[in-house]
């Protein structure tokens, strides 16, 4: 199985830091998003990854080659200028030579079981909505409670951690996202799949916020043991 990391974010909200180096370099208790995304790929057999970046990115190739590319074989898909999601895969394409393959958004930590997307190509991982905001159930206008859990119960988010078909080629644009120009014709011809995720630790890592509460809650007893075992 090979995989993709989306690596080329710009990380404009985590400056002054990412003036100076790319969004995938940013580090979470001491190590770089892309070194998690790696070991975490690792962890479930995948050692063939093919980083899709831009900005900076000859910054990347030195820290993966300083690391002997975590004995993986590594493979860099350069942007001259950002294509967004779709684009990013598309222009890697030719690196793929299985039926299939993984992708995941470089700025993402999470302990998500990869191996339940695997079944079936085409298949996104999903997971329960959470909030830090109080939520309101309300009918005909009165509010009949409150509810202050960060779970939003059945309402569910794409946490950037896909399985598609290299059939996708056809559908991906030379520019632009994957996630509204692409799932969107899967879905109409109902051959878009999921795969329920809940109590999860999962972390989109866009300011210095996420940072600070990703990297405490990795280091939570509820989830120490994974980060460790694959550290």
């Amino acid at each position: 199985m090979q995989a993709m990391i989306l690596a080329g974010g710009r990380g404009v909200r985590l400056r002054p830091i990412t003036d100076s180096i790319p969004k995938s370099l940013i580090p979470i208790n001491n190590k770089p998003l892309i070194e998690w995304s790696i070991k975490y790929l690792k962890k479930f057999g995948i050692d063939e990854i093919i980083i899709c970046s831009g900005y900076r990115s000859k910054q990347i190739e030195n820290f993966l080659k300083k690391k002997k590319n975590f004995n993986c074989k590594i493979i860099h898909s350069i942007e001259k200028r950002p294509l967004g999601t779709a684009g990013a895969i598309k222009h890697a394409m030719k690196n793929i030579s299985n039926k299939s393959f993984i992708v995941i958004n470089g700025d993402v930590i999470t302990n998500i079981n990869l191996k339940k997307i695997l079944y079936k190509p085409n298949t996104i991982a999903s997971n329960e909505l959470k909030t830090k905001f109080g939520t309101m159930k309300i009918k005909n206008n009165k509010i009949l409670n409150f509810n202050e859990k960060n779970d939003v119960k059945n309402i569910w988010m794409n946490p950037g951690i896909y399985h598609l078909s290299s059939e996708i080629i056809s559908m991906l644009p030379k520019k632009g996202s994957l996630e509204s120009m692409v799932f969107p014709k899967l879905v109409k011809k109902k051959s878009l799949h999921t795969v329920k995720f809940k109590n999860i630790l999962w972390h989109s890592i866009d300011s210095h916020k996420d940072v600070e509460i990703c990297s405490k809650e990795m280091k939570s007893k509820k989830y120490s043991k994974f980060f460790k075992s694959i550290d």
